[in-house]
């Protein structure tokens, strides 16, 4: 499985450490950025965003808080950014909202609960039944 990750400077050592983890179990595509140099998140969210629906494939995003790539994730269709500070939230966003980004705050979150939660999101399906409605919903708004 392809996963892409980005961050912005704020997050760019979790980014990094959280890419030589997944590095030993799936095809990790670190979109950037490569330094840690001052960067506007939206940016690599874009980027991020295009390649998941374009490789029909999950996506990792981490920034200080991980609202702002959340918030920025979740404009795109089709798109379902979770913004997860634990592994319940993180196994609750793929068994019922079937989110296919991660969301991150790499100031907020160990660096032990990122890598739990990103194991958790990876491995875990959704749920379907009633909940790809709910899903379905998700996809018309805005329209």
């Amino acid at each position: 499985m392809k996963i892409f990750i980005a961050s912005d400077h704020a997050a760019f050592n979790e980014k990094n450490i959280l890419v030589e983890y997944l590095k030993k179990k799936y095809e990790v595509i670190d979109l950037g950025p490569h330094s840690a140099e001052s960067t506007n998140y939206p940016e690599w969210v874009k980027v991020l965003v295009q390649n998941v629906k374009q490789e029909n494939t999950f996506g990792i995003l981490l920034c200080g808080s991980g609202i702002g790539v959340s918030m920025a994730a979740n404009r795109y269709k089709d798109i379902r950014a979770a913004l997860c500070r634990d592994e319940d939230d993180a196994k609750m966003s793929r068994l019922h909202n079937n989110a296919n980004v991660l969301c991150v705050g790499g100031r907020k979150t160990s660096m032990d609960m990122i890598l739990r939660m990103a194991d958790t999101f990876l491995t875990t399906s959704f749920e379907g039944g009633r909940h790809q409605t709910r899903v379905d919903q998700f996809n018309l708004l805005g329209e």
